[in-house]
């Protein structure tokens, strides 16, 4: 036991005092949260950013002249000049596309010196169908304005039964918790696994191995470098969510004070005009305020103790596949015809829960894939954040660990022989002959 500390002490020094450890360890969350910050950012002020695009029209109807509306990245004007004229100099007179309208409103033209971007091409034919439809509807005596006013989205609040009662379902939430969760499993069993199997052939390629294998045994060294590499990432992990709460304190105590600035000027508002201050106070800035109070929906450390679960028995799982790899290659190039079969379980998980688990959280096959222990860290992940029965859990975690340990025990088996073979290339025969040698 004490063979086996000394091991985990070393892989887990040896990685945390290099800089390249505490570099990520700083930036990670810090640019994860600017990335959004600025998606979030590009999102609302997109149109304004964007340079404005000019479209040039041709009505030959004479149905679209003066009813297509600008917006805050498309302007319109309107020529009389034919089409073939117009085609030769739109560029020159400083538009982007010239649109091309006939006379029988079909096969409507839009030509640019670059391709248009999809938004744009939307963009325009949504103002066109809008158009064409309210001159139908007026030809049949319907009254556009009335019809306007008579459409009305309905916005559904979701609420979920529960044994203390009603409560917020927060579905968008789930989402995008279950969906996080498992993209951060998804990439760390493949970086920390693979660090386990690059330790693993640097020592075989270095020789250095025969050294420490004449004072311990394979599994010792086996087993001391999976949870070595398995301590860093959990540090990793523990710091990683220290530094994005306080960044998210941080956020959330600025959004409170310009809560509290805006509540002041629309007082101020109030009395000098009270019309224009309820108009104000209307505008939604309280986004990240929402977003806050939907996170608080979630069982944050019930969620929080699970996916360290799945994380952690998952990355064993796998480390302990990766350091048989590596103990049966002489370098990397070797590992390709090894990686596939290993990792195809995670791939094929991970694509199938963008669309099929994460809108079918319950599904039989949402329920299998959250038991077999090669595919439940990401599958249970995902269906954690839209309820799990207890039993199902319970099973998925007994069948995790049964999982590691049998797993653990095969690429022992391997592990203990080809870490001393060198020369030779494995393949899927010889590693079957390692599993089967007697002590």
């Amino acid at each position: 036991m004490n063979k086996i500390l000394l091991i985990i002490q070393r892989e887990y020094l040896t990685r945390v005092r290099k800089k390249s450890f505490i570099v990520l360890t700083i930036l990670v969350p810090v640019l994860f949260i600017g990335m959004f910050a600025i998606i979030g950012y590009l999102a609302v002020k997109g149109d304004d950013l964007a340079d404005k695009k000019k479209v040039e029209v041709i009505d030959e109807s004479g149905l679209f002249a003066g009813n297509l509306k600008n917006t805050g990245s498309i302007e319109f004007s309107y020529t009389k000049d034919n089409y073939a004229n117009a085609k030769t100099k739109f560029i020159k007179d400083g538009y982007n596309y010239l649109l091309h309208i006939p006379a029988s409103v079909s096969d409507v033209e839009m030509i640019s010196d670059k391709k248009p971007s999809a938004t744009t091409i939307e963009t325009v034919e949504s103002g066109l169908s809008n158009i064409a439809q309210a001159q139908k509807l007026q030809a049949a005596g319907i009254d556009t304005a009335v019809l306007a006013k008579a459409q009305k989205r309905i916005s559904i609040q979701t609420k979920q039964m529960t044994e203390t009662g009603e409560k917020d379902a927060q579905t968008y939430v789930a989402y995008a918790v279950g969906f996080l969760s498992a993209f951060l499993i998804y990439i760390c069993l493949f970086i920390y696994g693979t660090q386990v199997m690059r330790g693993v052939i640097e020592e075989k390629v270095s020789r250095i191995v025969e050294v420490i294998i004449s004072s311990v045994k394979p599994f010792q060294l086996m087993l001391g470098k999976i949870i070595g590499v398995g301590m860093v990432g959990l540090t990793q992990f523990i710091l990683w969510i220290i530094i994005s709460v306080a960044l998210s304190t941080v956020a959330g105590t600025l959004v409170a004070k310009s809560s509290a600035v805006r509540t002041e000027q629309v007082s101020q508002l109030q009395q000098a005009s009270p019309a224009h201050a309820t108009a104000q106070a209307a505008k939604p800035d309280n986004g990240m305020a929402i977003i806050m109070s939907s996170i608080e929906s979630i069982p944050v450390t019930y969620t929080l103790c699970c996916f360290l679960f799945y994380f952690l028995f998952g990355y064993l799982l796998y480390s302990a596949i990766f350091a048989a790899v590596g103990s049966a290659v002489d370098n990397e190039t070797e590992t390709q015809q090894f990686m596939l079969p290993i990792t195809l379980p995670l791939i094929f998980t991970f694509a199938l829960a963008q669309s099929f688990i994460i809108n079918n959280p319950d599904s039989s096959l949402s329920v299998w894939l959250s038991m077999i222990p090669f595919t439940s860290p990401i599958a249970m992940m995902i269906r954690i954040p839209f309820g799990v029965p207890a039993w199902q859990l319970a099973a998925s975690m007994a069948l995790m660990v049964v999982g590691f340990l049998f797993t653990t025990w095969v690429a022992a088996r391997i592990y203990r022989v080809g870490i001393l073979m060198y020369g030779k290339k494995a393949s899927y025969k010889e590693l079957a002959k390692w599993f089967m040698y007697k002590e």
